[in-house]
């Protein structure tokens, strides 16, 4: 029991942490309708920030260095590719963005080369014991961080005129237009708190007990996807739901992983995407995505 319920904690810190990632997506696809593939070079680009500038400036400034940085990257890569890419399909621009993204992630993996880099956070691999629970330090400031951010971002989106901005994009872009929203400010603002979003959620990805930024953190952005899609693409709500999905069932199906050995090695990295399988099969729309309405 107590090996069920540290799996089940840790699974709910990352699962907020992958909620933070599913949100960008969610973010830009209410603004655009674009499926953005760009938001692991975000995420990496964000974190590759922290861990290179934590030594000069300290832990907490180069945190807020490295949101601007990933979010700066957001906001150029709309102002640059995804604005300037005159095409009717929506279809098209995402396929753009994955372009871009092998662009960038390129070139950041090849900057990071072989190392691994410390993020500098000032929590190390200090352990918790909650009654007969362990977990490290990190997991609870992640679930806390992740749990605020989300919480403002839903309070803003609710309350705010940007919010109301973004909703009525979302609703219908053209009748936005005219009642004087102004798309473009709206859709680059969107990919700027999505590239915000992406940069703390790398800093949770490369804490302990990860020892740090890697070539192959990207990847890790693209776990939150089936988050993304199985909560529903134009849900802010679902993206919530899927992450902690998603962060649940894969610390399980690792945690068990021998007794699961029958279906194979590697069972908690493929278990989001099965669980994705399965919801779409369902319905096919997300949990809470929006159906599209069809004349029968």
């Amino acid at each position: 029991m107590t090996v069920l319920l540290e799996l089940v904690v840790n699974g709910i810190s990352v699962g907020a942490v992958y909620a933070l990632i599913a949100l960008g997506f969610v973010v830009i696809f209410k603004a655009t309708e674009v499926v953005n593939f760009t938001h692991a070079s975000l995420l990496l680009a964000g974190g590759y920030a922290v861990a290179r500038l934590h030594p000069a400036m300290g832990f907490w400034a180069a945190l807020a260095a490295g949101v601007a940085a990933a979010a700066l990257v957001g906001a150029l890569v709309e102002l640059l590719v995804i604005r300037r890419a005159h095409v009717g399909s929506q279809s098209v621009l995402a396929i753009v963005t994955i372009g871009v993204d092998i662009v960038l992630t390129t070139e950041l993996t090849r900057e990071i080369g072989a190392d691994v880099l410390p993020m500098g956070d000032p929590w190390g691999d200090r352990v918790l014991r909650l009654g007969p629970v362990s977990l490290a330090e990190t997991r609870l400031v992640a679930l806390a961080a992740a749990a605020g951010l989300i919480a403002a971002f839903l309070l803003a989106f609710r309350f705010t005129g940007w919010g109301v901005a973004m909703r009525a994009t979302a609703e219908d872009a053209e009748t936005a237009a005219l009642m004087g929203v102004r798309l473009g400010r709206v859709s680059l603002s969107a990919w700027a708190v999505a590239g915000a979003l992406a940069a703390v959620a790398a800093l949770f990805l490369c804490v302990f007990p990860t020892p740090g930024l890697d070539r192959g953190t990207a990847a890790v952005a693209l776990k939150a996807f089936p988050a993304a899609i199985l909560g529903g693409l134009d849900s802010t709500t679902g993206a919530l739901a899927g992450g902690l999905i998603v962060g649940v069932t894969e610390t399980l199906m690792s945690g068990y992983q021998s007794e699961l050995a029958f279906l194979g090695r590697g069972v908690g990295d493929a278990a989001p995407y099965l669980v994705m399988i399965v919801i779409l099969l369902v319905r096919p729309a997300g949990l809470f995505g929006t159906r599209e309405p069809a004349r029968v």
